[in-house]
């Protein structure tokens, strides 16, 4: 009915959207990206909630060739260690055995296999890492160990709350930090410029030529959610659902 009313082919700022809004902002974080790809590594990506982590490595990973790159993307991180290993090796078509020191052989030779036989590079996204338990931190760097760690055969992008890197900057995690190649903070977009160009963007990605908002009713928006995207939606599309005229 909201779409329907305003002439919408999709509610703005929603998952349902094609294209992400960049005005070049993401340009570190796309050559990061590629550069993690070329020279396999581990990358740390942090933001507050909502601010788009999910939604831009959604963007980085869909033109990517399928043969080339595997990707394995797990947000389910609140669980043991050797579940989120057993996660892995599911995706990766291997037998996910309950002993950890198996379970690790198995998954470096599939690994092994895929980048030397078939030349397809493993790419695993943990999302939500904040919630990793602190024995994973501990022995990660152990598991990205290949052929006397003379090389990298994984590339892992670590994703999660600014906490996230507060956690691994720890002394018990210092192993694991030091193998940090990119560190990236998603920010809000809090200049009043930028974000009236995203909301102008949401809207005429949803189909409408102008974004239905007053100056002031822009600027409402810019307040409530503190230039979170995600928050953004939220109250735009409440918004807009009050709008709509009852029994319209």
């Amino acid at each position: 009915m909201i779409l329907q009313h305003f002439g919408l082919k999709h509610l703005p700022l929603s998952k349902e959207s094609p294209e992400l809004w960049d005005d070049g902002s993401l340009a570190s974080l796309r050559e990061s990206f590629q550069w993690l790809l070329h020279t396999p590594g581990l990358g740390l990506l942090t933001g507050d909630p909502g601010v788009g982590k999910t939604a831009t490595l959604r963007l980085l990973t869909e033109p990517l060739n399928p043969h080339r790159y595997r990707i394995i993307y797990q947000s389910d991180t609140d669980f043991g260690r050797v579940d989120i290993y057993r996660t892995l090796g599911r995706a990766l078509g291997v037998e996910p055995h309950y002993r950890r020191a198996h379970l690790w052989k198995d998954l470096k030779e599939r690994i092994q296999d895929l980048v030397e036989n078939k030349q397809v590079l493993p790419v695993w996204i943990l999302d939500e890492a904040q919630n990793l338990p602190p024995d994973f931190f501990r022995d990660f760097p152990a598991f990205l160990n290949f052929a006397f760690d003379s090389r990298d055969l994984l590339t892992v992008w670590l994703v999660g709350h600014p906490s996230l890197a507060q956690t691994l900057d720890r002394v018990p995690y210092a192993a694991l930090a030091s193998r940090i190649r990119v560190r990236y903070h998603l920010r809000p977009v809090l200049e009043r410029e930028r974000f009236a160009a995203l909301i102008t963007h949401a809207f005429r990605s949803a189909g409408c030529s102008h974004t239905l908002l007053s100056d002031s009713g822009l600027e409402l928006l810019h307040q409530a959610s503190k230039g979170c995207p995600r928050q953004a939606g939220n109250v735009l599309h409440t918004a807009l659902r009050l709008a709509v005229p009852k029994g319209g």
